[in-house]
């Protein structure tokens, strides 16, 4: 509860009348200060008096790409029995306020807001709660109460269309690593059928156009896995426009569209972030997770939800310890890194996992200058942003 302005002058003319009237022995200041703290006291209570109010929300859609349109409606209907007056409801975008029309709203009726929600900034827009003030009518004392949940909209980084994705590499029993294609067990060729072989495997068609069985050879080729490692460090990306690290949002849009075109061609890739990953707005903080051709995670969030909420850490040796998890587990058969001008001269750390993964490749966002060719001999792509990163991807898609 909160006395205004107005209620605070009041309440001490209440008190000074009251003290005066009884100090000099004037019964007209001791009525006038007791009618000054009724007052006051009435206005307390039919400010406590808490409205019935059901709040529902719509967000049209709650998962936008960044600059795509995003609506919420918010519908605020009253369920008790008397008429919501003198209320005054205000419901929280983001950082900003819209006010919403609840004033002498009719029990049984409701009414309806909508409005926009800012989509020109990746990240999680939290929306709500309303927040409702009771009045007393002679505005001397103002309550405010929460209703209903706040709701996230997740606005993911810009999707930018790529040409192809990794290939990756195969690791067979004896060593050797070859480059293979989606796909587990592959026809490779048809051979003359030998005792022992089983029949499920004869190529019917075939035999009958040779005279003789033919059975399928296949390869056991394993699925390749990108494994996209996005550099969240304060001191990878140190420039700033209008307080956004725009080296940052390129990287996290490049890795948007790697993961889209990995799941476009039917492949698996981890998302991994170079520091540990904050709690998101309304989960806890999640381990890095495997995404699955058909979009899917083994997690509550999926990866374009975790790169909207992904935020910049201060901790400066995260990379060591990243490099040094990707080298122990193998995660997959192809790295990406992805940093910003400051990542440079972690590079090194990088380059020593080229024996645990046959390609690695590495985007660096917003330098000033390209990289010096041939840096521990990695494939480097320099790009200003996303889009730009999109368009030199051809050049190396096959590595």
């Amino acid at each position: 509860m909160g006395i205004t302005a107005r209620g605070v002058g009041l309440l001490v003319a209440a008190v000074v009348l009251l003290g005066a009237g009884f100090r000099f022995a004037y019964p007209e200041l001791t009525l006038l200060g007791a009618a000054a703290g009724a007052a006051v006291g009435y206005a307390a209570l039919v400010a406590v008096w808490r409205p019935r109010l059901t709040v529902t929300r719509r967000a049209d859609p709650d998962r936008v790409a960044r600059g795509e349109p995003a609506s919420m409606t918010l519908t605020v209907r009253n369920t008790g029995r008397l008429r919501s007056a003198n209320l005054l409801a205000e419901d929280r975008c983001g950082t900003r306020t819209v006010p919403v029309p609840v004033l002498r709203l009719r029990p049984g009726r409701d009414t309806e807001v909508r409005y926009d929600v800012p989509t020109d900034r990746r990240g999680v827009v939290p929306v709500g709660p309303l927040r409702v003030t009771r009045r007393d009518p002679l505005g001397l004392v103002a309550l405010a109460r929460p209703y209903g949940a706040a709701v996230p909209v997740w606005v993911h980084p810009r999707i930018h269309p790529l040409t192809a994705v990794p290939r990756g590499a195969g690791r067979s029993l004896d060593g050797r690593v070859d480059g293979v294609p989606h796909g587990s067990i592959t026809f490779d060729s048809l051979r003359e059928y030998v005792v022992g072989d089983e029949l499920r495997r004869v190529h019917w068609r075939t035999s009958a156009r040779v005279g003789e069985l033919m059975v399928r050879e296949n390869v056991d080729t394993s699925l390749p896995r990108l494994v996209v490692l996005l550099d969240n460090r304060v001191a990878a990306h140190p420039q700033r426009v209008g307080g956004v690290a725009e080296s940052f949002e390129s990287a996290c849009e490049a890795a948007a569209s790697i993961v889209i075109a990995a799941h476009r061609a039917d492949l698996p890739v981890l998302l991994l972030l170079v520091a540990a990953e904050p709690a998101e707005p309304t989960k806890p903080a999640e381990p890095a997770q495997v995404t699955t051709p058909d979009g899917g995670a083994d997690g509550p969030l999926g990866p374009l939800d975790r790169l909207a909420a992904a935020e910049l850490s201060t901790d400066g040796d995260a990379v060591r310890a990243a490099t040094t998890r990707l080298r122990q587990d193998r995660l997959g058969d192809t790295l990406i890194f992805l940093t910003g001008p400051g990542g440079r001269d972690e590079l090194g750390h990088v380059g020593a996992l080229r024996g645990a993964y046959p390609s690695v490749v590495v985007g660096v966002f917003g330098a000033a200058e390209p990289t010096p060719p041939g840096t521990t001999g990695l494939v480097v792509v320099d790009a200003a942003d996303g889009a730009q990163f999109a368009a030199e991807w051809d050049r190396v898609r096959r590595w």
